[in-house]
């Protein structure tokens, strides 16, 4: 056996499967999915003409609510304006 192969065998690999590491894991993919849709809510609005100020994108870039995050899509596709999708209906 060569000392890399040692080396590879003397690897304590427990941690990646320890329920810190699922919990580290599941909040990527959670801050993911949120950075994902504030995207998709960037992309409609930009591609419906609608002007996107710095501060529209960093509120929107910042939210880590989905379901906020999913009501600001849904108004997305339908306001006149990028500031209206903020706006309690």
């Amino acid at each position: 056996m060569t000392q890399t192969q040692e080396n590879c065998r003397a690897v304590d690999l427990s941690f990646y499967k320890s329920w810190l590491s699922e919990e580290i894991r599941d909040e990527g993919r959670e801050k993911g999915r949120a950075e994902g849709r504030a995207q998709d809510i960037l992309l409609v609005l930009e591609q419906r003409g609608l002007n996107v100020s710095d501060e529209i994108r960093t509120r929107i870039t910042d939210c880590r609510d989905p379901e906020l995050l999913d009501h600001w899509l849904t108004r997305a596709i339908i306001a006149p304006s990028a500031e209206k999708i903020f706006e309690e209906e």
